[in-house]
């Protein structure tokens, strides 16, 4: 009798979840349910700062729908956006200035080294790798892509102090009328993993399913990480606005530069 191959805990347990796979399931409502996600205008305001100190051009890395990058093009600083997912970028209006690449992070289709004075990845996107291999390959092709004066800005979550055991919950996200969205994750503190899944429910269209996972990291892996790539830590905040960054502090917003 054959015997039946143990999961790799290590590997990312949605069989085929790969770097479309989150624009796939939520292009249609991203731009409602998450326009007020982060601070647009503070945002904006800082990438177009260091463009300015630099050779101006700026990419950014998982641009969507084009929440940061329209207002950056329409600031006038010169973008590119980079997203895995067609079902995202196909919202992002033709019109608004932003060079649209069609390619995953951890491996972006830019090969002229050297080209972009800024990088940028907001929200908890690069979480969205789901391996470490994913990580780290993006985090070179960042300095490969940038500038010798270049900077990479990384906004993200910091992760609470963690479990020994997983923990998981359901709750709901929004109620109305004929419709409700129920929130279901599941945390992994080892592998540092949160799957989840938001389910909504229509009483016109049944049931919809829309998957999402996320690889954690602390700054401070971060920053090793990033060290390993050949990026040195420039500074910390705990948001875009420039707020001090400390052991309060929820979210953070790093910016590294090449060693």
């Amino acid at each position: 009798m054959r015997a039946v191959p143990k999961p790799n805990p290590a590997e990312p347990p949605f069989a085929d979840y790969g770097p479309s796979s989150y624009g796939a399931s939520f292009a249609d409502v991203y731009d409602e349910w998450y326009a007020d996600v982060s601070d647009v205008e503070a945002t904006v305001a800082t990438i177009a700062a260091l463009a300015g100190q630099t050779n101006g051009r700026v990419l950014e890395l998982g641009v969507g729908s084009g929440r940061l990058a329209v207002p950056l093009a329409a600031a006038g600083v010169p973008v590119v956006g980079l997203d895995a997912s067609a079902a995202m970028t196909d919202r992002l209006p033709a019109d608004a200035g932003v060079s649209v690449v069609l390619g995953d992070i951890a491996a972006p289709p830019l090969r002229r080294a050297g080209q972009f004075g800024v990088i940028f990845v907001a929200f908890n996107t690069f979480f969205n790798l789901t391996t470490e291999a994913a990580q780290r390959a993006a985090l070179d092709a960042v300095a490969a892509l940038l500038a010798p004066d270049g900077r990479f800005v990384l906004e993200a979550f910091v992760p609470p102090d963690p479990d020994l055991t997983p923990r998981s919950a359901m709750g709901p996200k929004t109620i109305e009328l004929d419709r409700v969205v129920l929130t279901a994750t599941q945390v992994d503190p080892d592998q540092q993993r949160i799957i989840g899944q938001h389910i909504e429910l229509t009483e016109a269209g049944g049931v919809r399913l829309r998957p999402w996972q996320l690889r954690y990291l602390t700054p401070t892996q971060l920053d090793q990480m990033a060290a390993d790539a050949g990026l040195t830590l420039d500074r910390r905040d705990a948001d875009w606005s420039g707020q001090p960054f400390d052991e309060t502090s929820a979210a953070h917003v790093s910016v590294y530069r090449r060693r």
